[in-house]
């Protein structure tokens, strides 16, 4: 008489039980319900962007000086640690560098700037005869045979195209001019965010290490531990970037200097320069740095260009097999196709600020998503593998 009494009971447990198993215990599921609210989140922020316009300017306002104070910290703390263990007062410390960089500065105008100059001004005079020998080489290739069988095969016209080419320029100038006051603009806005990095290191440098806890300060306190764990591997992560990759930027503008001159390249130092900023950019910036060099050895002779290729790969050599594992190591652990791809993404969507800060901004996402999955893993056990209930 008791059984069927009790089997609304019985049914009324096992509801519950299939849902759970069945819904919350499905990985599937469960991902496909964070992904809804997550959607849900963007598109109620998208409704109310107006609300975070002022936070969106002002970010924009201090984004640029931020950030180039921040890299100037890693790359100047650690001498103002030695110094501090010197029983130099830390504030002693930042003013006696600060008259330090102003020194070298001094110096660096004084005797490269005029080497600069010159090798700057005589390129931009030199420039119509490069040009007038692009174009006669250019005529040479197009009035050869193969060249002429080439053209027939494919169905071009050189001609067609090179008037293309001059249109394509002519609009590019004439865009040009018409953006030259937005231009001066930002020109003007980047003169005085660099203006104010001085003011901004002095305090990083002052008082950076306290940071991390005044940011900790305002998180629930058994989030901290957590929370200074991802702190410590981000900036170990942007440490290790950031110093890694401008010291092997600049071993690679005076190992290629030291190359052009020894070949006897015109504009040696000025090529060498480009080079070393533009190798900031992993993989992508050595590809762009190689485009002056190849066209000023090129309209040299066919025997400087192979002398410059040899210099070139030399380099690099040296740099992917001693310099770098030495420098970098292995402390992003990202793979080169995926830095390719980051680089490529974050130009298209942020030009060059994005192809500049690709790799440590990826590198910092990665370790918050990192830390935030292994917390998923932990408070919700979908992952282990003791765990029956799991499907």
């Amino acid at each position: 008489m008791e059984q069927p009494e009790q089997q609304p009971e019985v049914q009324t447990r096992v509801w519950p039980e299939r849902f759970k198993r069945f819904f919350l215990n499905n990985k599937f599921v469960l991902f496909l319900l964070v992904l809804l609210l997550v959607g849900l989140n963007i598109m109620v922020l998208t409704k109310v962007s107006f609300v975070f316009h002022p936070l969106t300017v002002l970010l924009k306002t201090i984004l640029l000086p931020i950030i180039l104070s921040g890299i100037l910290y890693y790359l100047l703390n650690p001498l103002v640690d030695v110094m501090e263990r010197w029983k130099i007062k830390r504030g002693w410390g930042i003013l006696i560098l600060y008259l330090a960089i102003g020194g070298i500065l001094t110096i660096v105008v004084l005797a490269v700037i005029p080497v600069l100059r010159n090798q700057i001004m005589g390129l931009i005079a030199n420039f119509p005869t490069y040009s007038e020998n692009v174009r006669e080489q250019f005529e040479e290739l197009t009035g050869n045979k193969l060249f002429s069988q080439v053209q027939d095969t494919i169905n071009m016209n050189w001609q067609d195209w090179w008037g293309t080419i001059s249109t394509k320029a002519t609009e590019i100038l004439n865009s040009t001019w018409t953006k030259l006051g937005g231009f001066l603009g930002a020109f003007t806005e980047t003169v005085l965010s660099i203006v104010t990095v001085p003011f901004i290191l002095f305090y990083l440098l002052k008082d950076g290490k306290k940071l991390p806890d005044k940011i900790l300060s305002f998180l629930p306190i058994k989030s901290r531990t957590g929370a200074m764990h991802v702190l410590h591997d981000i900036n170990h992560q942007i440490s290790s970037f950031i110093r890694g990759q401008i010291i092997v930027s600049f071993c690679i503008g005076v190992l290629l200097y030291i190359g052009y001159m020894v070949i006897g390249l015109d504009y040696a130092l000025i090529l060498a320069i480009i080079a070393s900023f533009t190798s900031v950019v992993p993989y992508l910036g050595p590809a762009i740095a190689i485009t002056p060099a190849l066209i000023v050895a090129l309209v040299t002779s066919p025997v400087m260009l192979l002398k410059m290729i040899a210099v070139w790969t030399i380099v690099q050599l040296i740099e992917g097999k001693l310099i770098s594992p030495q420098i970098m190591g292995k402390t992003l652990k990202i793979h080169p196709i995926t830095i390719i791809f980051v680089i490529l993404t974050s130009g298209n969507l942020f030009g060059v600020v994005g192809i500049l800060l690709a790799v440590p901004g990826y590198a910092v996402l990665k370790v918050v998503v990192s830390h935030i999955f292994n917390m998923f893993k932990d408070k919700s056990g979908l992952y282990d593998p003791n765990n029956n209930r799991l499907l």
